[in-house]
C-alpha cells in the first residue's frame, strides 16, 4: 500500500476556509479546457507550446484567405 495521506474518506464540517459554490459562476460560463490526445500531447508538452502552434495555424489561415 503507498505512504499517502489521502483518506478513505473526510468530514468536510470539520474543514475551515472553504467557500461554497466559489466557482460556480464562473463554471457556469463555460470552459475552454480541452483535452489532448496523447499524440498531441507528446508534440505539444506545454501550454506554450500549444498556444504557439494554435497562434500559427490561425495566421497560415489569415494569409490564406487574403
Amino acid at each position: 500500500m503507498p505512504n499517502d495521506e489521502l483518506l478513505d474518506e473526510y468530514d468536510f464540517s470539520q474543514l475551515s476556509g472553504g467557500v461554497r459554490g466559489k466557482y460556480v459562476e464562473r463554471y457556469q460560463q463555460g470552459t475552454n479546457l480541452v483535452l489532448l490526445d496523447p499524440d498531441v500531447a507528446r508534440a505539444f508538452p506545454t501550454q506554450e507550446s500549444v498556444n504557439e502552434a494554435l497562434r500559427l495555424l490561425i495566421q497560415i489561415s489569415e494569409r490564406l484567405r487574403e
